[in-house]
């Protein structure tokens, strides 16, 4: 089951362990076909810049997840006060690694750095991330079809999916327009026909144009930000947020916590995605789908 029925609240909690872990038994079985059928398994390169807790916690994440379904995982870790050149030199060495599908360059940079100079240099071919310009202009575009959509995009429509909830014609807020979730994904809904509002700091009525929602997707990384007076009745709530908090109580020093107040929203919504254990999860296993994906291509496996 995709959906778990939490029977001491009124909403339903969407598990997204629970899908991701289907999600990653499908890959698993694909890598291991891929394997027998021509000796090798996808690889996946990740680009660490700095020393960002939170950061290095989804490298982590990522890595374990390669480990999972046997694909290869590869990892350069550069100081925070490296160059622009040294990161787009690590870039360029994944890129002409054949035995590299997808490379990774995990955001935020540094300030002193230009993303979208470093994310011009991935090839289009192994953009696993969909961060690359032509991949992004062609999610814009309807008519067109990406190579790799962004991971946190795709892991919200999956979980909207898999629990069986209906896109087209429903009013979908998103709050937050960041090129790695809130862009993508409203573009995105808008493939699947939803009527998408777009929140942002210059918006005058945030808490009205959400409460108005049929679905609210918070990609806004403010903990807390949404609370439960912002919800209408039944409103499904995707909280993509993953805000570190100190908590030393925990192994790494602080915990993750989302963008919705999580007990108030409870209690208004009809179905909810915890933090963690809700986007994360299926986001990190959409990464190793696209990165499968790639060397479909490379193979000639694809359908």
């Amino acid at each position: 089951m995709s959906v778990v029925v939490n029977t001491d609240r009124a909403a339903t909690i969407i598990d997204g362990k629970s899908i991701a872990e289907d999600i990653r038994l499908h890959i698993a079985e694909e890598v291991h076909q891929m394997k027998s059928t021509v000796g090798h398994v996808p690889g996946l390169a990740v680009v660490l810049v700095g020393d960002r807790r939170d950061s290095e916690s989804y490298v982590r994440y990522k890595t374990k997840g390669c480990e999972e379904v046997g694909i290869k995982s590869l990892l350069a870790k550069l100081p925070g006060n490296c160059t622009e050149n040294e990161v787009m030199d690590s870039v360029a060495r994944y890129n002409e690694d054949p035995s590299v599908h997808g490379i990774l360059v995990q955001l935020p940079l540094p300030k002193h750095m230009d993303e979208e100079r470093i994310l011009s240099v991935v090839s289009l071919e192994k953009d696993v991330d969909g961060f690359h310009p032509l991949n992004v202009g062609n999610l814009a575009l309807r008519s067109r079809k990406p190579l790799f959509v962004p991971c946190a995009a795709k892991a919200c429509i999956e979980l909207l999916l898999q629990s069986g909830i209906e896109l087209m014609g429903k009013h979908v807020t998103v709050i937050g327009r960041s090129k790695v979730v809130g862009l993508p994904t409203s573009l995105l809904l808008q493939r699947h026909h939803a009527t998408v509002s777009v929140i942002h700091a210059f918006t005058t009525n945030p808490e009205e144009i959400t409460r108005e929602s049929d679905i609210v997707i918070s990609a806004a990384g403010v903990a807390n930000l949404v609370r439960g007076s912002w919800l209408k009745k039944g409103a499904i709530v995707i909280d993509v947020g993953t805000n570190p908090v100190e908590d030393s109580t925990s192994d790494y020093g602080y915990r993750l916590t989302g963008d919705v107040c999580f007990e108030e929203a409870v209690k208004v919504a009809s179905a909810i995605t915890p933090v963690p254990g809700g986007v994360g999860p299926v986001t990190i296993a959409m990464l190793l789908a696209n990165t499968l994906d790639s060397a479909k291509q490379v193979y000639g496996l694809s359908d």
